[in-house]
């Protein structure tokens, strides 16, 4: 067997990630919450694992430095890497959705021009230019509620989970769900094409636990 190197997303889905692969029997050595380690290996060395930004994580699998990776859909969607789309986890399941304030409803769904604050640039671009909207993109990379708050933006694009936070702040969703997001294995091509029965089996044990 080739060793098979895994990119798994810093934070709670890439713990998530690891108690999937330990019912496998794939464990990395010596990867703790207090380790400051970035890459670890099984005790066989059949396995690495590193650890990265969500954003990179696609890079790693495009690039073939890792043949498998663990990531969201918003991240995958947002990257557009050239990589294979290989199984839903069905963890860590949330929205995209456009929120604004409800008086700003109808310019959101209505009006040709708008300011839109977001993480996202590249998926909110494509969702309204889909809708043949005009929008002004405004990047933001810390909470993206403040944009209509402040008047930065008429509306923003974001992940909404519980919505509590859009509640606090008086903003809704408006009728416009841009993506269903969960966490997505996704593999180097060429890694498919010469690892090919190790990276099925992987993937084919990872279908029967979820």
């Amino acid at each position: 067997m080739s060793q098979i190197t895994f990119a798994l997303a810093k934070g709670r889905l890439g713990k998530k990630t690891m108690e999937i692969l330990e019912k496998m029997n794939i464990r990395a050595v010596d990867m703790t919450d207090d380790s400051r380690k970035l890459v670890f290996y099984s005790e066989d060395k059949k396995y690495r694992f590193f650890l990265s930004k969500p954003s990179d994580v696609p890079t790693y699998v495009e690039h073939g430095v890792a043949d498998i990776g663990i990531v969201g859909k918003d991240t995958i969607l947002e990257e557009n890497r050239d990589i294979y789309e290989c199984l839903d986890l069905n963890i860590g399941k949330c929205r995209m959705c456009v929120c604004a304030y409800p008086e700003k409803r109808d310019l959101i769904l209505n009006n040709e021009s708008i300011r839109i604050a977001t993480k996202y640039p590249n998926i909110a671009l494509k969702h309204f230019r889909g809708k043949n909207k005009k929008v002004e993109i405004i990047k933001l990379n810390g909470s993206v509620e403040l944009g209509p708050i402040i008047g930065l933006a008429d509306a923003i694009v974001d992940i909404v989970e519980s919505g509590k936070t859009l509640a606090e702040n008086g903003l809704v969703v408006i009728n416009d769900v841009v993506s269903d997001i969960s966490a997505r294995v996704i593999v180097n091509k060429a890694s498919m094409k010469l690892k090919h029965q190790d990276i099925g089996k992987i993937i084919e044990e990872m279908e029967r636990l979820i």
